[in-house]
């Protein structure tokens, strides 16, 4: 059994990303507008399961995860910067994310996009400023080009883009795993890849690793969808019922409640199943995957 809970395990590493992603944003020689935008998205709170997964993947080769600070920052990064755009008013148009006013209601549409950028671009200079005592050049390299992947058009904003033009559509179960491969899965699938790197693993056990992630990306949006018809508004920290307004196909839409939350039990197990057939110490992922599919928030 691991001897570290998961709660004292995500006490401890969402602190050391937080106190990093403080320090890369809070140095920098920028407009202090600027940098009080990015601060104030970042600082915002959130579950900080991207940075999680790859903190608990390196924890698995028996690894310090205290390797994996940087590349975990860089990934909150990119996560900030796509939930500031997606808070846009051309594109979801919220008011309100994580029980806040949205970065362009307190700072203006201009500055809230210029610091999503800011973050994003930092982002990789993060990844290419890691200590060589934590990563290899080649390492670097690798996780600079995965991040860019998984961000753009093959991943992230390809996602994004699908999402946008699938309003006021009824979309095939294929066509929103689709969406939530690549809007949410990319990201949640590149951060347990880039701890399976700078851990040091073989194709192999990344290929495992890429099947838990396939499952535990479709397990987070589906989680999300659900708790979009019965979550509490005080908890999720925006309102509720917001993919039905903007038209969206969810899947307790095309497979009813019931249908959605056996497809995310099955999910689950299957993250699970994968897991298993490594040799790795995943206690505090097989932790992660059930925080994932139980959430509230």
């Amino acid at each position: 059994m691991h001897p570290v809970s998961l709660e004292s395990f995500t006490k401890k590493y969402k602190a050391l990303v937080e106190a990093r992603l403080r320090e890369a944003v809070g140095t920098l020689e920028a407009p202090e507008n600027l940098t009080k935008a990015m601060l104030y998205s970042l600082e915002a709170g959130g579950k900080r399961i991207r940075p999680l997964l790859l903190f608990a993947v390196i924890d698995a080769f028996g690894k310090d995860p205290e390797l994996g600070v940087d590349a975990a920052a860089a990934i909150e990064m990119v996560h900030t910067y796509s939930l500031i755009h997606d808070d846009l008013p051309s594109m979801d148009d919220d008011d309100l994310r994580r029980g806040k006013p949205t970065n362009h209601k307190v700072f203006g549409e201009a500055t809230a996009i210029l610091a999503g950028d800011a973050l994003l671009t930092l982002s990789f200079n993060m990844l290419a400023d890691i200590p060589d005592e934590y990563a290899s050049d080649k390492v670097k390299l690798s996780l600079i080009k995965g991040l860019s992947k998984a961000a753009g058009a093959i991943g992230m904003v390809g996602g994004q883009v699908a999402d946008m033009e699938g309003e006021d559509k009824e979309l095939s179960l294929e066509q929103l795993e689709y969406i939530h491969i690549n809007k949410t899965g990319r990201l949640l699938e590149y951060s347990i890849i880039a701890g399976a790197d700078i851990a040091g693993a073989t194709a192999e056990q990344k290929a495992i690793l890429s099947k838990f992630a396939y499952h535990i990306g479709l397990a987070f949006q589906i989680r999300d969808d659900i708790l979009d018809l019965e979550g509490s508004e005080d908890l999720i920290g925006k309102p509720v019922g917001s993919d039905t307004e903007n038209h969206k196909s969810t899947y307790p839409a095309l497979l009813g409640l019931a249908g959605a939350k056996d497809a995310l039990e099955n999910h689950l197990q299957s993250a699970k199943e994968a897991l298993a057939s490594t040799k790795l110490e995943v206690a505090v992922l097989l932790e992660i995957a059930d925080l994932i599919g139980l959430r509230n928030y």
